[in-house]
């Protein structure tokens, strides 16, 4: 494929492109070595908000990838820097969010509200809470339908995994809130925002056919790529199968079993 050839930066999904749950991909060290010797960059992206970033490095040191806080960008980063930038008297949220996500965003000088009526915030920020509790999913809703403006970090559904469960993500926890509230976010970050790519082609001075971005979700990953002009891969070791690949439209830049077969599909433009 004649794009691969002018791929300086690869944006990475991570939970179900480099590991699945728990689980580390076989192919995820020896292909992230060959980008090293290709001399290609690459970042982990991801739309799960439920871990800071601080908490994303340590878990992917212990899986065995050791990674700095530059090759990393979440859903929760691109939410701080949209309140920032499209939102700057926004200081007081109602987070319905983990602690750490909580922490993150408090760290980066925001107030997170108390769960009480008397505790106003500016606005609601909703990510993917692995800590939900019904209280405070109530006080949400209660949030919204009094009219405060109303951030997703990301509009997954679900979150992969490698146990026998459904993950319940943002997307059907706002879906909820949706219904109980009459009325869904404002503004759904993350993922397949172009802001997650953006942030990426300005922090290594790219431009868009200079990056890649690997993944294995259409909606979310390949929508994205295609939004900011960058290279789509998608991966078949996650949600999405090779049947529904071909329906997509417009379909994915190149479609893989894996990263091993990206890596020798980047090698072999390298030398063409």
């Amino acid at each position: 494929m004649n794009r691969l050839k002018h791929i300086r930066h690869l944006a990475l999904d991570m939970d179900g492109t480099i590991y699945s749950g728990g689980t580390l991909f076989d192919s995820t060290r020896p292909f992230l070595a060959l980008l090293g010797e290709l001399g290609i960059g690459h970042t982990f992206l991801t739309n799960n908000s439920s871990k800071s970033s601080k908490d994303y490095l340590a878990h992917l040191r212990k899986i065995g990838i050791m990674a700095d806080a530059d090759q990393l960008y979440t859903s929760t980063q691109a939410a701080i820097e949209y309140l920032r930038e499209q939102m700057p008297a926004v200081r007081r949220l109602f987070i319905l969010g983990t602690a750490s996500m909580r922490a993150e965003m408090e760290a980066s000088g925001f107030a997170s509200t108390a769960d009480s009526p008397q505790d106003e915030p500016d606005a609601v920020v909703v990510g993917f809470d692995t800590e939900l509790t019904y209280a405070r999913l109530c006080r949400t809703a209660y949030w919204v339908s009094r009219g405060k403006p109303f951030v997703a970090t990301h509009p997954d559904r679900v979150c992969p995994t490698d146990q026998p469960t459904v993950l319940v993500d943002c997307g059907a926890v706002c879906a909820a809130i949706e219904q109980a509230a009459g009325r869904g976010p404002d503004t759904v970050l993350g993922k397949p925002h172009p802001c997650m790519l953006r942030g990426i082609l300005h922090r290594h001075a790219l431009a868009p056919e200079e990056l890649g971005m690997v993944g294995d979700r259409l909606y979310t990953d390949m929508a994205m790529a295609t939004k900011a002009g960058a290279v789509g891969v998608l991966v078949l070791t996650g949600e999405t199968t090779a049947a529904a690949a071909t329906k997509h439209s417009p379909p994915p830049d190149l479609v893989l079993p894996g990263l091993a077969e990206l890596g020798e599909r980047l090698r072999a433009a390298r030398q063409s």
